[in-house]
């Protein structure tokens, strides 16, 4: 049965809600960070081909810390002696620094939520995470139980919770999940939650709230149904203004963000998720990518990442995951152009931003400004290979190098970069960019070198005197005379080579960057046929290195490059 035939044995398996409310599809964008909760160590963990040691649990935990979590869920310490460690481990160290709250992830089932309170023992700040699956396929398939012996369930691991709690004279918080949620009926999903609150009693006091988590357990539908099953369920919570409305998003159909971003339009107040998306199939949502999209639209985040090389670096040794190229934000390769109608694009804003100073960041092709996230341009925003042109050319040389060639001039230099780059078939480096322009165009010496000069000016104000030059190895003097220095040395080595050009054109600079007491000097003159040739000249004099462009462009004539 092939694929076009296969679809008809599917179906929609979600649920629309009795209700349907659109009003928050009319927000352009949340306004103000959620709570993040990071499950890197619980659902994350439980997904790596190697599951992290107690060590590298450890440095994970202390990195999403540094970063900015507040909450984060560290385990399922009835599920195995690791996680069970490692929680002690945290409380016994005193790891858990008082502005943090670890939280713990528990099945409504009595032997497994006793275990887990022995776990938590001594910790200053807790969630006890409770959840029961709800679905129809659920309560059909698996359980076989009625809608109300599966709420009865979440009923009995809620009380549980609470006396537990008061016996171990504890200030922990609770959150529960209808596990499943999006193959649930939405009025059912709301009746259970409203039934575990009932026992919860939650108050107004900002520690002691209910957390309520929608879980995309299996992504089946648009994101715009999941936020309307959101917007049902905020609008007919019990004690809404004492709930946190939170969200875990897996990433099936990979809508993981969208579904994220669309909820918290639709009244979600926090989002439970993990570093690049790691989790069970295709994952967890985002919330690196969540937290940079608020970024990118100029809201705080609430999360630190600023050194994201260090964060993946960290990530993909402790989960031995690999972070994709084109991983939103943080892959090796999001910022960066190959395109020459990028780069040209990338280079032009660079300037204008430079030349402009505008209080917004606006650079094509950037939504962001790559330094944000501990990029350089040089070597991650433009790279070169054979689609590249001069506008990237270019700005590499610019900015590693400092050598601001004339735009013609990158023009013909990127050609030479591409068919480089073509012809190795490989990306170039920019040592290999600046190695090709000084081998091609800088002091070029075969087969004319220039040896010395001297020239003296005259009566009538023109220029007068001598140009040395080795030839095949053999050193020859000729007379010149111009009305400039480099007037006079190009009217002696058209005479006495016989040669012949025109339309010469000149520029120099300073050297700004790694050597700043030479200037460059570039010229070009056009040839048999009106085809252009350049030479560059580099020297501690300026005269010297225009002279040396000059000789260069003339011995890249004579090769015909």
């Amino acid at each position: 049965m092939t694929t076009m035939q296969a679809h008809t044995k599917y179906s929609k398996g979600y649920y629309l809600p009795p209700e349907i409310d659109l009003s928050w599809a009319k927000k352009e964008f949340p306004d103000h960070a959620p709570t993040w909760c990071s499950v890197d160590l619980r659902d994350g963990n439980q997904a790596l081909v190697i599951p992290m040691s107690l060590d590298e649990k450890i440095e994970f935990y202390k990195t999403l810390v540094k970063i900015g979590f507040k909450e984060i869920e560290v385990g399922f310490p009835a599920a195995s002696e690791t996680e069970y460690a490692f929680l002690r481990r945290l409380i016994e160290n005193d790891l858990i620094p008082d502005d943090v709250t670890v939280q713990v992830l528990t099945q409504a089932r009595e032997h497994i939520i006793k275990k887990t309170f022995e776990a938590l023992k001594g910790a200053k700040n807790a969630i006890v995470h409770v959840y029961n699956s709800t679905s129809v396929a659920q309560r059909e398939q698996v359980f076989k139980m009625s809608k109300d012996e599966i709420k009865q369930i979440a009923v009995d691991g809620a009380k549980l919770l609470l006396d537990l709690t008061r016996e171990a004279g504890a200030n922990y918080r609770f959150e529960y999940s209808p596990e499943s949620f999006t193959g649930t009926e939405p009025e059912y999903a709301l009746e259970v939650c409203n039934a575990v609150l009932d026992v919860w009693q939650p108050t107004l006091s900002e520690n002691r709230k209910a957390i309520i988590n929608i879980p995309v357990t299996v992504e089946m539908s648009m994101p715009h149904i999941y936020a309307m099953q959101v917007a049902y369920i905020n609008s007919h919570l019990k004690y809404r203004d004492k709930v946190v409305l939170s969200l875990h998003p897996h990433n099936d159909r990979g809508c993981g963000v969208a579904d994220s971003e669309m909820g918290l339009l639709a009244g979600a107040d926090r989002i439970e998720g993990t570093l690049f998306g790691n989790g069970e199939r295709t994952g967890n949502v985002d919330i690196v990518t969540i937290a940079m999209n608020m970024f990118a639209l100029g809201v705080d985040p609430g999360l630190d990442f600023t050194n994201m090389p260090e964060l993946v670096e960290i990530y993909e040794r402790v989960t031995r995951m690999r972070v994709h190229d084109r991983q939103p934000y943080a892959g090796n390769l999001v910022f960066t152009a190959f395109s020459g109608s990028h780069q040209d694009a990338i280079a032009k804003g660079m300037h204008w931003k430079d030349e402009k100073n505008p209080d917004k960041w606006s650079v094509p092709y950037l939504p962001i400004d790559p330094k944000d996230v501990g990029r350089e341009y040089d070597s991650d925003v433009i790279r070169i290979n054979s689609q590249s042109g001069k506008g990237g050319v270019g700005f590499i040389m610019e900015q590693r190098y400092g050598i601001n060639m004339p735009k013609k001039m990158r023009e013909d230099f990127g050609y030479r970069v591409k068919s480089v780059s073509d012809r190795k078939h490989k990306e170039l480096m920019p040592d290999e960019i600046y190695q090709i322009f000084h081998d091609e165009y800088i002091n070029v010496e075969n087969p004319y070198k220039l040896i010395d000069f001297l020239l003296k000016k005259q009566p009538d104000g023109t220029r007068a005197g001598s140009v040395d030059l080795e030839i095949e190895g053999k050193h020859q003097t000729f007379e010149a005379r111009g009305n400039g220095r480099l007037d006079a040395i190009s009217n002696a080595l058209q005479e006495n080579l016989g040669i012949k050009y025109r339309d010469l054109t000149y520029s120099e600079h300073a050297l700004e960057i790694g050597q700043s007491s030479k200037a460059l000097a570039y010229i070009s003159i056009t040839g048999h046929g009106g085809k252009v040739y350049w030479g560059a000249g580099m020297d501690t004099d300026i005269i010297t290195a225009s002279i040396l462009a000059l000789v260069s462009a003339i011995n890249r004539m004579k090769a015909g490059s």
